[in-house]
């Protein structure tokens, strides 16, 4: 999405495509690349890094906000999985909203299960 929103958004497979939706798509774009590049230099960072910790909750919210959004978006993207899908409602916009919530949810997990290295590293590092 970050790639193709910033080189060629008009290939993109949204309805009813305006100057004002491009733009918007662009800023997306930019915003989804800028918190790729940020990820990637922060991963292999320890766990209880107070940056590291950050970014991951900043992705949680950001996850799961799209999630919400997406499940309650109208139909915008032109695709179908086939009748029986969408007897099911699963639509493209609801199966995308269901992978960024599973990646919400996948941060929220990381971060519960490293408080504990965080509080000991803070009590360490207070103690020094």
């Amino acid at each position: 999405m970050a790639i193709q929103g910033l080189w060629s958004p008009l290939q993109l497979p949204f309805l009813q495509l305006n100057n004002t939706a491009i733009v918007f798509i662009k800023l997306y774009a930019a915003l989804v690349a800028g918190t790729c590049v940020a990820s990637l230099l922060c991963f292999s960072l320890p766990e209880f890094l107070p940056g590291k910790r950050a970014l991951a909750i900043a992705l949680c919210v950001y996850h799961v906000t799209c999630s919400t959004v997406l499940f309650n978006a109208p139909r915008f993207i032109p695709h179908s999985f086939g009748a029986l899908a969408e007897s099911y409602r699963a639509t493209p916009e609801v199966m995308w909203g269901t992978l960024h919530g599973l990646v919400g949810l996948g941060f929220a997990v990381w971060w519960q299960a490293t408080v504990q290295i965080a509080a000991a590293m803070a009590k360490i590092a207070k103690s020094q």
